[in-house]
């Protein structure tokens, strides 16, 4: 079972692969036609990194033993890429999109998507983890992934209790956007808020349910020309029922 963050590194074996990994991101992230985003600031790069199913880049493995995680098929990795002024203001986002991107670090749970011109939330990608590698090296303070460690107890019951009226297999039907905004204000009152920079060769394991986000990049960081560049791998699980799973 995933505990809410566990921490790898300084590992050669994620050293070898994040140095490969790097050398493909950036050739990806020169080439991409995928739009920048928060004002010119963040590369989402979904599924941008051309690693092989298993993980592998360039022939180098991903270590899977060292994450203690067994083998499966894998997306191409997301390649999240953070830029010095990371969050400006942007058209496509509201003022207070804006303001929650900046003083609430963009605060978020993988798999949960705005639908529609409502943008309700539904549970449309439940994910078995979230695996961050870092790709480039960087100054603690340009925008660290930021956890809340206890949130997943939190989110957990809340999303439970909002899905219980419905039959398990509609779950990704349903309008949880107030069950998942009130846990979310929970979380922000009861459990601390934690940055967690890293460097080439660590790695982050997060457990699907922790609310996690970006915090701004903080004046006279630095980081490489190519920017803050995180890998991430979050393979779906095959039904919203398992997303909730205590025993996963």
């Amino acid at each position: 079972m995933v505990e809410d963050l566990t921490r790898f590194g300084p590992d050669p074996a994620i050293l070898a692969w994040a140095r490969a990994a790097r050398v493909m991101a950036v050739r990806a992230l020169s080439t991409t036609d995928q739009p920048l985003r928060a004002g010119g600031t963040w590369a989402v790069g979904l599924d941008l990194l051309p690693n092989a199913p298993d993980g592998s880049v360039d022939g180098v493995p991903l270590p899977w033993a060292r994450f203690g995680l067994r083998s499966v098929a894998l997306h191409r990795a997301q390649l999240s890429t953070i830029h010095p002024g990371y969050p400006r203001p942007s058209p496509e986002e509201s003022p207070a999109a804006q303001a929650f991107r900046r003083n609430r670090d963009a605060a978020h749970l993988d798999g949960i998507l705005a639908v529609g011109p409502d943008r309700r939330r539904m549970v449309k990608e439940p994910h078995g983890y979230i695996l961050g590698i870092c790709l480039t090296e960087a100054d603690p303070g340009a925008s660290p992934l930021v956890v809340w460690p206890g949130s997943v107890a939190i989110l957990r019951a809340a999303l439970a209790a909002a899905l219980a009226g419905h039959p398990p297999e509609r779950w990704s039907e349903v309008d949880v956007t107030e069950a998942y905004q009130a846990a979310r204000a929970e979380v922000f009152r009861t459990c601390p808020r934690v940055e967690v920079p890293m460097r080439p060769g660590e790695a982050v394991l997060l457990h699907r349910l922790v609310l996690h986000g970006v915090a701004p990049w903080a004046e006279g960081a630095r980081a490489a020309p190519e920017g803050r560049i995180t890998a991430y791998f979050r393979p779906v699980l095959d039904r919203v029922a398992n997303w909730l799973r205590l025993d996963l």
